[in-house]
């Protein structure tokens, strides 16, 4: 029985990466648990909440906690890079390059690194 607070998963021909080869085969399939829940249990706006909250936090705090929180917004956000990369554009692929290394950086900073 379905729940009416529940979204539907997204529309494509395909959930996995065609052709992909054993790393990228067991990211994805090890994340298909995660998100299907991320993206159709929790309410759309809890991780993106949650994210600014750590990403203000990390801001905040100039010591290893502020890098802890960095950390946790640059996995997560790794993560979704890693499993979009294959569909993205130059451009696309740009800016996440982008914004992990200032995340990188951030959490370096938190932890004293400079």
């Amino acid at each position: 029985m379905a729940s009416k607070n529940k979204r539907p998963l997204p529309q494509g021909e395909q959930f996995f990466t065609p052709g992909a080869g054993g790393a990228r085969r067991a990211v994805e399939r090890r994340s298909a648990v995660p998100m299907t829940f991320l993206f159709t249990q929790v309410p759309r706006w809890v991780a993106p909440a949650v994210l600014v909250i750590l990403l203000l936090a990390a801001f905040a705090l100039a010591n290893w906690l502020g890098g802890v929180a960095a950390l946790v917004v640059l996995a997560f956000v790794g993560w979704l890079a890693y499993l979009s990369w294959p569909s993205l554009g130059v451009g696309g692929r740009l800016l996440r390059v982008v914004m992990l290394v200032f995340l990188a950086l951030l959490a370096a900073d938190r932890f004293g690194a400079f």
